[in-house]
């Protein structure tokens, strides 16, 4: 059965399916069916549907891509079942005892059985089988881009196509003598049974073959392509050469031929196969624990991602020359967070890629909030922890890598292009799939690494293990998995769920208040709510985080407050609002102190002036030694001028024990806490979208699309030439009239038509439609769907 024919016969529900699992197959919708055939059937389309196969199924169809023609189920499921069961040694080939793979064959079809029949349903679903159980093959294409299948080299006519004819035909006659054909074809049929082949070398250039049976099936070895013959052989390699066992693929590479392989294998293809996955083993956990403790790691994430935008909205870093942020920004980071470095780094990633910050503020650029952080900032903690969690599992970007150095042996810093993966989101969603098929268990690392190998046997190496190392250790840390189990919110993220819905319950409660004590210190018994703890990081320093926060209020964290703006009164009044116990009179006297003092001394620009409605304080500035270097002068009793600027002037006095503020021209005071400071970022990463692949409805449109294309592409008609005599003329009301006519009878008309050109043509066509000042239809002459402006049309006629 043809490829495309097949195609064609299968059901709506079976293309749906096809095209849910291969939606590049659709993008854009191939015109008919045999358009899909031949996409399905392209290198880059087998690739990626290869590269999602489990080992088993990868297996059954290495199996099909080794064998000659149509295979049999029965066949292949006696194949597969000596891979399954394992019972015959890989030496035992060699041997020339019972080296053909069927010992105990009852038991391998039962152990194949079921997971045969459900590999071979994906391959049909995904169009890399087809036809009947009694001759099933491999789809176009297949073949081609699968390299070495099971670890198995070419075949003798491909391995040998390098080698001269004159070379072929000597070895020819040593391996086969007294046979008829080519050289080639003499050494192929010899090689299709290669026992007496392999049992005539030594035991030495048997140990080399055995080296080759299970792949890679090429080595290397110098002078490949030298002459040798059965007769002259000195060395195990020549031995090998000479009697076409080995067949040289370049100057110093050689391979082992197909045939030669499955011989040694004794007619497995495959060995160690299992027909389902690995068993994941871990520590057990408690699910409801593990749920809290990721929920208390996913506010703490937010609050992280939230106290990092309000740091840079008023103390932005800068943006490095060559993109990103600076290594001292990244430590001050850990430090004002109190996180490693890697968790800064992830910190400061994901809120760039959801969009909550970004490059903006001047020529050489500074890291800043942007107005999505505004609206994020408003929503509650678990949605704005779904935003953070779907973006970290989508975006492309590794901030694992953050700290190693690129190919040019220079460091990879934060917020870098160069830190951009693509393998990442597959990765992360993979490694949390394996995870959430364990629920309540914490897989091990290892154990995790090799269940994704049977997953995804094509996407092994170096990087995908890195890749896995970091999406466990970040899991943890966003709050996706706790204890190494994923959690219930966790679970919902990577299916589509609702997550925010799940963490609300588990999250802690925000408190409205703090404990102050007569130390200066107050205690914040949990997460606080953001206005809240916004205010206390203002007012007060960070003195130990944990369970509960301990703040310390000190003058300068007092004056802090002040310099934005507030209050004196409005401090002691906030404090006794939030605090759950009287204000301490040590803490109350601290604040009228500081407030009396502040602002008694304003800075202005002369460069800069000092103001004072107290003389005698003015008299104790100019009097004191430390005030030297200031070059004051007294301008009036109250006023003194400085040829310092207005900052210096302000940091030197209180420097020196006083406590100014600055002045502006108008003589109002300047609040010295910056403004909060955005930017316009670029759109946050897509939302995460659901595991069952295509949308139902898109995949249900594109199939009835691609029904009737199929359909008018198998109805087309041959071009028909256009009546003779003179082109139709007429006026262009009556040609307007006519073509709605035959729009609403559904007949043919024939036409005069201008082409861009100028030249008078006619045509013969079925109207469909008219608008926008054009006329769709079929054009006959043609043999296709057309668009005609229909001022160029010079009349109608009836056929």
């Amino acid at each position: 059965m043809e490829f495309t024919e097949w195609i064609r016969g299968r059901t709506d529900e079976q293309l749906r399916a096809l095209v849910s699992a291969r939606p590049e197959l659709i993008t854009p919708v191939p015109a008919h069916l045999e358009g899909l055939a031949s996409r399905a059937a392209s290198p880059s389309a087998i690739g990626r549907v290869l590269d999602r196969l489990d080992r088993f199924t990868l297996a059954v169809v290495e199996t099909l891509a080794v064998r000659d023609g149509p295979v049999s189920k029965d066949t292949l499921r006696a194949l597969v079942g000596a891979a399954l069961t394992q019972s015959t040694p890989a030496s035992a080939p060699g041997n020339g005892r019972g080296g053909n793979g069927r010992n105990g064959g009852s038991g391998k079809k039962t152990a194949a059985e079921p997971a045969l029949s459900a590999a071979l349903g994906r391959l049909r679903d995904l169009a890399l089988v087809y036809g009947p159980d009694d001759a099933l093959e491999l789809g176009p294409g297949v073949c081609k881009v699968l390299d070495d299948p099971a670890g198995l080299g070419p075949k003798a006519m491909d391995a040998f196509r390098h080698h001269a004819p004159e070379q072929l035909e000597e070895m020819a006659d040593d391996v086969a003598p007294g046979t008829t054909g080519s050289g080639k074809e003499r050494l192929a049929a010899a090689l299709a049974e290669p026992g007496a082949l392999v049992e005539s070398v030594s035991p030495e250039a048997r140990g080399a073959l055995d080296q080759l049976v299970w792949g890679p099936p090429t080595g290397r070895v110098p002078n490949a392509r030298r002459e040798v013959s059965v007769a002259s052989a000195r060395s195990p390699i020549e031995e090998l050469l000479a009697r076409g066992l080995l067949a040289a693929i370049g100057e110093e590479s050689v391979t082992l031929p197909r045939e030669v392989g499955l011989y040694l294998r004794g007619g497995r293809v495959h060995r160690d196969l299992l027909a389902v996955p690995p068993p994941l083993e871990g520590a057990a956990r408690d699910s409801a624990l593990a749920d809290r403790t990721a929920a208390g790691q996913a506010f703490s994430f937010v609050r992280s991602v939230e106290e990092l935008c309000e740091r840079w909205s008023v103390d932005p870093p800068g943006v490095l020359r060559t993109g990103g942020l600076g290594v001292r920004d990244l430590k001050r980071v850990a430090g004002e967070l109190d996180v490693p470095e890697w968790v800064a780094a992830l910190v400061v990633e994901v809120a760039h890629a959801a969009g909550l910050i970004a490059s903006g503020g001047g020529v050489d650029g500074e890291w800043l909030p942007t107005s999505g952080y505004d609206l994020w900032r408003v929503r509650s903690t678990a949605d704005r922890w779904t935003t953070l969690a779907g973006t970290w599992l989508q975006m492309d970007r590794v901030p694992g890598l953050v700290g190693d150095r690129d190919e040019r042996d220079r460091p990879l810093n934060a917020l870098h292009t160069d830190l951009r993966r693509s393998a990442a989101p597959g990765v992360r969603a993979a490694t949390l799939g394996v995870l959430a098929g364990a629920p309540g268990l914490a897989p091990g690392r290892d154990c995790v690494l090799e269940r994704l190998t049977w997953e995804q046997p094509r996407r092994r190496g170096p990087l995908r293990e890195q890749l896995t190392d970091f999406t466990l250790r970040e899991a943890e840390q966003v709050g996706v998995t706790g204890l190494g189990a994923l959690s219930g919110h966790g679970r919902a993220l990577i299916e589509g769920g609702e997550p925010a819905e799940v963490l609300a319950p588990l999250l802690p409660e925000p408190v409205d208040h703090v404990l102050l004590q007569a130390d200066l210190t107050a205690v914040a018994p949990g997460p606080l709510t953001s206005e809240l703890n916004r205010w206390m990081t203002l007012t007060a320093d960070v003195e130990s985080k944990g369970g509960a926060t301990v703040y310390r209020f000190s003058e300068t964290s007092i004056r802090r407050a002040l310099d934005a703006g507030h209050g004196g009164e409005e401090l002691v009044s906030m404090l006794g609002r939030h605090s759950a116990t009287p204000v301490p009179q040590a803490l109350s006297y601290l604040v009228t102190d500081v407030a009396r003092r502040h602002g008694r001394i304003r800075v202005g620009t002369a460069s800069a002036y000092v103001r004072c409605d107290d003389p005698a304080l003015l008299d104790q500035i100019t009097a004191d030694r430390r005030a030297a270097a200031l070059r004051l002068r007294r301008l009036a009793p109250t006023v003194l001028a400085s040829r310092s600027s207005r900052a210096a002037l302000v940091d030197s006095l209180r420097a020196m024990g006083y406590a100014p503020v600055a002045e502006s021209l108008d003589g109002d005071v300047i609040i010295s806490q910056l403004e909060s400071r955005r930017t316009e970022g670029l759109a946050p990463a897509r939302a995460v979208t659901s595991s069952n692949g295509l949308d139902p409805e898109v995949a249900a449109a594109a199939v009835r699309a691609l029904r009737a294309g199929d359909a008018a592409h198998l109805a087309r008609r041959e071009p028909v030439d256009a009546p003779g005599g003179q082109v139709p003329r007429g006026p262009a009301t009556a040609t307007i009239s006519a073509l709605q006519d035959a729009i609403k009878q559904g007949v043919r008309v024939w036409i005069g038509y201008l082409d861009s050109q100028g030249n008078a043509t006619s045509r013969i066509l079925e109207p469909a439609r008219m608008e926008g000042g054009y006329l769709t239809a079929y054009d006959e002459t043609r043999a296709a769907v057309h668009r005609f402006a229909l001022h160029r049309i010079t009349g109608v006629a009836g056929l």
